[in-house]
């Protein structure tokens, strides 16, 4: 009984994953305009949208979390505030991970749904630069820059702090990119020009559609928190093992030294 308290929500997670892609492929449901069977795609593209800016939210309060416990005027609630660094960079990685996804089953809905006439050889079959794709891969290249930024300090402390305020402000451009520019422009999307809430008007979706959406949109969000647990505790496992290595190594230099 405690093992299922415990792992609860991977549970769910299976459960709602399976859900949808079981019932979201063989279900019979109307089609949309112009998309007609490849509207199942709004089952599995969407939800990696919710779980990439789920993601990203922890890691920029993981950021901000350790600029506080750095922050030499307020108290420190924990020794090891590289942890909470450490679970910055897990959350922005799953997070990247899921934009990746969201931008690859975009291409290939889009190929099939917009680009359909368009030979395979253009490049405007699969990317027709819709204000909701730009957005979404100006968003990835910051987070990728993210990580570079990372890489190019090696002082454990120094890079946290650049990089977490770094990330506060990467998570800043997201919420523009995501939620208020796509819906300014034209655009192929529903959500283009303001004309339409999209996943929450109902002209868009019917019922069926949300019967399916949203369990697989908690399903995956789930999932990516279950991800970021594991991601979390390995790398703290393995940096708290380097560190008990060097400290060994060291310790015994000192002892031949002296």
């Amino acid at each position: 009984m405690q093992v299922i308290k415990e792992n609860w929500y991977k549970i769910v997670a299976i459960g709602l994953i399976g859900y949808a892609l079981i019932y979201g492929l063989t279900a019979s449901i109307p089609e949309l305009p112009t998309l007609e069977q490849s509207s199942r795609n709004v089952f599995y593209h969407v939800p990696m949208w919710f779980t990439t800016v789920v993601l990203m939210c922890v890691s920029v309060v993981q950021s901000i979390k350790y600029l506080r416990q750095v922050d030499p005027d307020l108290e420190k609630k924990t020794s090891h505030p590289l942890m909470m660094d450490i679970r910055a960079r897990e959350a922005a990685g799953l997070g990247v991970m899921f934009c990746i996804l969201g931008l690859i089953t975009g291409i290939i809905w889009s190929r099939v749904s917009w680009g359909a006439a368009i030979p395979s050889n253009d490049v405007s079959a699969w990317w027709v630069w819709d204000p909701s794709q730009t957005c979404a891969l100006i968003a990835l290249l910051i987070y990728l820059g993210y990580f570079l930024l990372r890489s190019s300090f090696n002082e454990e402390e120094q890079r946290a702090k650049i990089a977490a305020v770094y990330n506060i402000f990467a998570f800043a451009a997201l919420i523009p990119l995501f939620f208020i520019i796509p819906r300014m422009l034209p655009g192929l999307h529903p959500t283009a020009d303001g004309e339409s809430t999209g996943l929450f008007d109902k002209a868009d979706l019917t019922n069926i559609y949300r019967l399916v959406l949203w369990p697989s949109a908690l399903g995956f969000i789930l999932l990516g928190v279950w991800m970021y647990q594991m991601r979390s505790r390995l790398s703290i496992g393995l940096y708290k093992l380097d560190h008990m290595i060097a400290s060994k190594t060291y310790r015994k230099r000192e002892a031949r030294v002296s």
